[in-house]
């Protein structure tokens, strides 16, 4: 079954939605531009003392007599300012994700926000975490390895701008390494493994990370190791808290589970006022077997109902899969149908109007004797095709 109809325009209120949320997208957008422009002109007084910090690492280590050089012309001025410019980038972070996050929370329910603000973060904190690692451990030893490993009458004097590409390489590669915890609590929450089958599988992952220490760093075992090692740590200290959160959700479910026991045990077992005592239509023969049914087929809502209730206020509302959705459709579409042409086949099959009964105690009764299975509408039918019939004999 198709899910659009050709010709089918949105409702005003779908389109007024839209162009809300859009509208509201360019203001958060806007406003993260305008929190970079301002970080970056607070910084950019301070262009050239924030790259000779930066640089301290290698110029510890340069040899006596030699110093950073800038082959382009530009270069003096462009690469301070791209650095400026980065670096504001980096620190507007916190706002930067706080204004995603005000832009996508709405729509989140309570237990994915109650998740997912945790985990924005503690992934910026690890971000800024990494990148500190490699300025103040991985920086020193690297450079101190380079620089010493140099052959002799080769003077060590290395461009600013290639100097900046290095290190914002090892500032990502660092960064992201350490999202290690992050990214193993929520493959977790999300059911796509488990702590033992992580534990399981630890040996590939340390292989694994050497081979992403290889890839990311330049090409020597020193930057590699220290970035392979931090890696493994983090997967054991993601793979502990992953445990600790499974832990945690095995024991609100049990608590659940038995608060639902409790609420389903309490629920009443009458039928509500009138408790079954009234005779069906059926005959008194039948009371106690109706009335019994009623009762466990009213507890067995009522168990449904508390258990569906407190589903639904740990987990949020569930919508509709598509497949589940075409089905509803085409079973509404199909009792459409029927009942259309159940119309159809009345009117086709009906009596004049001057035939009709006007007492409406005849209606009930001739409703009653076709409930009873009399019926009076085919029985005027097949009379009126006899007498047809009839005289159609009778004229030849």
């Amino acid at each position: 079954m198709s899910k659009t109809k050709p010709g089918v325009e949105p409702s005003p209120e779908a389109t007024e939605t839209l162009l809300t949320h859009l509208i509201e997208l360019r203001d958060r957008i806007l406003r993260m531009f305008i929190a970079i422009l301002v970080m970056f002109l607070i910084l950019f007084p301070f262009a050239n003392p924030i790259y000779t910090w930066l640089a301290g690492p290698l110029m510890q280590h340069l040899p006596e007599g030699t110093s950073m050089i800038a082959i382009d012309v530009a270069a003096p001025f462009l690469i301070p300012f791209k650095l400026t410019l980065l670096l504001a980038v980096v620190l507007s972070i916190p706002y930067l994700l706080y204004q995603i996050w005000s832009f996508v929370a709405p729509g989140l329910y309570s237990h994915e926000k109650s998740m997912a603000l945790p985990l924005v973060a503690s992934s910026t904190a690890l971000f800024y975490l990494g990148m500190a690692f490699a300025y103040f451990v991985v920086f020193p030893l690297i450079f101190a390895f380079f620089t010493a490993t140099a052959p002799e009458g080769v003077a060590v004097m290395t461009d600013i701008s290639r100097y900046l590409s290095f290190v914002i390489m090892l500032f990502i590669a660092f960064g992201i390494a350490f999202e290690v915890p992050v990214a193993t609590i929520l493959l977790v929450s999300m059911g796509a493994t488990t702590p033992a089958k992580l534990s399981q599988k630890r040996p590939y992952v340390i292989v694994g990370v050497f081979l992403v220490g290889m890839v990311l760093t330049p090409p020597d075992i020193i930057s590699q190791t220290l970035l392979a090692l931090p890696m493994w740590l983090l997967f054991e200290i993601g793979l502990i808290l992953s445990r600790i959160m499974e832990r945690k959700k095995a024991q609100r479910r049990a608590t659940a589970g038995g608060d639902d026991a409790a609420d389903a045990d309490d629920g009443p077992d009458d039928d509500g006022p009138g408790g079954g005592g009234g005779t069906p239509r059926g005959g008194p023969g039948g009371s106690g077997k109706t009335s019994g049914t009623t009762r466990a087929t009213s507890s067995t809502a009522a168990a449904s109902t508390s258990g569906g209730a407190s589903a639904a206020a740990r987990t949020g509302y569930t919508p509709l899969t598509d497949d589940e959705m075409d089905a509803e459709l085409d079973r509404i579409e199909d009792e459409q149908a029927d009942l259309r042409r159940q119309r159809e086949a009345r009117q086709s099959g009906s009596v004049p109007a001057t035939d009709a009964p006007a007492d409406p105690a005849a209606e009930g009764q001739g409703g009653e004797d076709q409930a009873d299975g009399g019926q009076p509408e085919e029985g005027l039918r097949d009379a009126d095709a006899s007498q047809e019939d009839g005289n159609t004999g009778r004229d030849r």
